[in-house]
């Protein structure tokens, strides 16, 4: 069975060559490994590079993109499946749904927005599935403030823990296939 790992990315490519190194060496990997690229669909940016590595190794890509992107032709029209839907809260219940594991790669507010709605899902309860920081220099700054909030009593240590942080593609990959959730469903009764 192919696991099928969501990637939340940039629609811009950033300052640094680094980031765009970096997507294409995920998604050459994704790809050697028989894996599925689950992403939103876009075609700019690191979204674009990661999909297009994906498909240049023969990989499959499958976007999930909403119908405004779409008009502001954004959407990648070349993956493996395309999947318009109305809004982004579809979008990214779509991804989660598809998806056996999360990683976020550099990127702005709807990338920082996509991995904690995730990583807190995992939190309550509502699923088990691996959440990752790929490129950890990028991910720096958010490390230290997330470490801070563990310290002011606001993010339990073992949860902060469940974290899987690596520049490298083949070790985060092999990280989430090792992963295993515990200690994490504080609020649902048993």
């Amino acid at each position: 069975m192919k696991k099928n790992i969501c990637v939340f990315c940039g629609a811009s490519e950033g300052n640094r060559a680094e980031y765009r190194v970096a997507a294409e060496q995920l998604g050459q990997t994704i790809a050697k490994q028989n894996r599925r690229l689950i992403y939103g669909g876009g075609n700019k940016g690191l979204m674009g590079i990661i999909a297009n590595a994906v498909l240049a190794n023969g990989g499959e890509v499958i976007g999930v993109i909403p119908e405004r992107l779409v008009k502001a032709e954004t959407a990648h029209h070349g993956i493996t499946q395309l999947e318009v839907v109305q809004n982004m809260h579809q979008r990214k219940a779509r991804l989660a749904e598809l998806a056996d594991g999360f990683i976020a790669m550099p990127g702005g507010t709807g990338t920082l927005e996509e991995i904690f709605e995730v990583w807190t899902a995992m939190q309550i309860g509502y699923h088990e599935k691996p959440v990752a920081l790929f490129n950890s220099q990028f991910w720096q700054p958010l490390l230290n403030f997330l470490k801070h909030a563990v310290q002011e009593g606001f993010i339990r240590e073992s949860f902060y823990n469940t974290l899987i942080v690596s520049d490298n593609a083949t070790n985060i990959l092999q990280k989430m296939d090792d992963f295993i959730a515990k200690d994490l469903q504080r609020w649902v009764k048993k």
